[in-house]
């Protein structure tokens, strides 16, 4: 069994190959079962959650195996560990093991520009990016793959976060702009990336301009939302899956929950946009919304294509 260094899996997810296989892999067959959710309380009163992420094809066999433990921070440690095991379907071998985090982080940022590919205006000029943790440092990258943006605003509630997040894209030859009015930077933007850790709303959906396309990321818990009801009831509403952002997210459980909208108003899923089921956007006013709740087999996309690439160079 390999064990595959966090440089290797870096390096071997460059954003157009990964939103390739993403596009590849919902267009193949898989079993991928409902997420296994497991609560324990820890001898100090915290309650950890273990999550388990299984999926399959005929070949390979991925299971993401992550651990939140909000009790961490006292201990000056990162709150979520997660670690990916890749096997051969068919016999059961363990295959490779890997740090999960810039997996998700990557799959989760080339996901949304996936879907941004049908849903964004194909004029869209100005990204707003709200965040500056793991996957919100991926988004721009990822978006900026299937549109050509012409300004780029970051907008974190931490200055520092913001600024350094600014540093690292110019790094890499990205300009981009910190702004500190969010409310003005969301009422321009074409579109909105929003990859926060807030419980109550950023983007409010009065600020949302006419073609506006909104990416809604970081909420994952029935009770927290990034969007308003406002936002919600003006967009057409897609999703990565039905089962997973209807009633895992509070983006979506909340206001199907006070009558805003049911689960009826979801256009299509992420497979049935690349599978060409809906169209996508289909009017140049029209506001989209795309809500991802992370799937295994996004994982496995991204973790096959990690394999395969170091298999390549270390046989």
């Amino acid at each position: 069994m390999h064990i595959i260094p966090d440089e290797q899996i870096a390096r071997n997810l460059g954003y157009a190959g990964l939103i390739e296989a993403l596009r590849a892999i919902f267009l193949s067959d898989y079993t991928m079962p409902l997420r296994h959710h497991h609560f324990y309380t820890t001898p100090e009163g915290h309650e950890n959650t273990l999550i388990l992420m299984p999926v399959w094809n005929d070949q390979y066999m991925g299971v993401k195996q992550v651990t939140v433990a909000p009790g961490n921070a006292d201990r000056g440690m990162p709150s979520i560990f997660a670690r990916y095991t890749l096997s051969n379907t068919v016999t059961g071998e363990p295959l490779a093991m890997m740090n999960a985090a810039e997996i998700t982080a990557r799959r989760t940022a080339c996901t949304s520009a996936l879907a941004a590919s049908f849903l964004a205006r194909k004029t869209a000029g100005h990204l707003l990016v709200a965040g500056s943790g793991k996957v919100a440092q991926h988004l721009v990258q990822a978006h900026s793959v299937v549109r050509n943006f012409r300004k780029i605003s970051i907008w974190a509630r931490n200055p520092a976060k913001m600024h350094g997040m600014v540093t690292m894209l110019a790094q890499e030859g990205i300009q981009a702009e910190p702004v500190e009015n969010l409310e003005a930077a969301a009422r321009s933007a074409d579109v909105i990336s929003c990859a926060t850790l807030s419980a109550t709303p950023v983007i409010r959906g009065e600020w949302v301009k006419p073609g506006a396309h909104l990416d809604m990321i970081g909420s994952h818990k029935p009770d927290t939302r990034e969007t308003d009801n406002e936002a919600i009831r003006k967009s057409s509403i897609f999703v990565d899956s039905r089962m997973g952002a209807l009633h895992e997210t509070g983006e979506l459980a909340l206001p199907i929950a006070e009558g805003i909208i049911s689960e009826k108003d979801v256009k299509a899923d992420l497979a049935g946009l690349i599978r060409g089921v809906h169209p996508g956007r289909e009017n140049e006013q029209e506001i989209t919304l795309f809500k991802s709740a992370g799937l295994a087999v996004e994982d496995l996309a991204a973790a096959l294509l990690v394999y395969h690439k170091y298999r390549e160079e270390h046989g």
